[in-house]
Parts: C-alpha cells; structure tokens; sequence
C-alpha cells in the first residue's frame, strides 16, 4: 500500500516493475469556457485544436487535454511561467501499429509560477486512462509513452485485472522502508 493524497493506493509487483490501483477520479467533467482559454494558453496553442478539455482529477487537480495525435502533443511549446496553480495533461493517439497508443506529456506549476514538465506521471496516467475509456477512446491494455521531449523513454502500462485498473511500468527504485518527516523542522 501506498498513502497518498487518494488515501491508501495498492501497490503490487509487476515482472519488471511496480503497478498500483487507479484511484477514484475526485472530480471529472468538462472544464469552464475561462479554465479552458487559460489551457490554451498555458499550452500556447489556438483552443480549436484541442479535442477535449474536462477535469479528470485523482487528487492533483489535473486537467485532461487530447489533442489529435501523439506528433501534436511532442511538437507543443507551452509557456515557461503561469501565475496561478495549474496541472495539465495531454494526450494524442499514436497510428495503428505503433508500440504505443497513446503519448502523454503533463505540466505543471511550481510554488514560483514556474510551468515543469515531468518525464513519468502515474497518477496523471491513472486519471486520463480513466477518462480514455470512460470516453469510449480506448480499452484495455495499451502502452503509453510519456518523457520523450525530457530525453526520458517512460513506458506506462494499462491493464484491468482483479477487477481494478492497473498503471504500470519500470521503476527505479531509490528509497525502500518507512520515512518520518519531522514537520516542526521542515517549517522552519
């Protein structure tokens, strides 16, 4: 098990790696016509070329954004610095016959406004999984590829089994055991 701001997640092993149960998306549904001019601009790209915009929100907060194909989502230059929270998303399928079906990239804002991009992101893997398939846009298993802009070859595994949805792939594992956090002297 894993604790998280989802409660308690299970995790299991996979051959090469870790997997843990898809929590329950806290809030879905289509985003406001503000929230989605602020997406579009965040990801510098005309609103028209997004495909869907909805809040597919495990915990984060993300905003789920598909465009056409994986090539849109490698080819976006989203803008450097956002002035309030924000936790972006984006998916484009890859053709027919690709290792992979969909790509992935996610932004986000940092406690200076900074926009980031994260190379591997599970929880936002296990929240647009959901969304795919709750969209009738994909069903189980599928490979998706999230990193490649970060020089990072993320391959992320979906797949329904025991009745749970799985997010999947090879970890590197760099802390094993219990960790305290001294909260009085991380304030200070």
């Amino acid at each position: 098990m894993q604790q998280c701001g989802a409660g308690l997640v299970p995790v299991r092993p996979l051959d090469d790696g870790l997997a843990f149960a898809a929590p329950p998306l806290l809030r879905s549904g289509p985003v406001n016509a503000a929230k989605r001019a602020e997406v579009a601009q965040v990801l510098d790209i005309d609103e028209a070329r997004m495909r869907a915009v909805a809040w597919a929100d495990n915990g984060p907060g993300w905003i789920i954004v598909r465009l056409d194909t994986a090539e849109d989502v490698l080819a976006l230059e989203p803008a450097r610095h956002h002035g309030s929270r924000i936790e972006i998303g984006v998916v484009g399928a890859h053709p027919a016959g690709h290792p992979a079906a969909w790509e992935v990239r996610t932004f986000f804002s940092d406690q200076h406004g900074n926009l980031r991009e994260d190379p591997v992101t599970g929880s936002f893997n296990a929240s647009a999984a959901q969304w795919l398939i709750e969209e009738g846009l994909a069903e189980p298993p599928w490979t998706a590829h999230q990193g490649a802009r970060l020089g990072h070859a993320g391959r992320i595994r979906v797949r329904r089994e025991d009745g749970a949805l799985w997010i999947g792939g090879r970890v590197s594992n760099l802390v094993s055991g219990p960790l305290r956090l001294d909260l009085a002297r991380s304030r200070s």
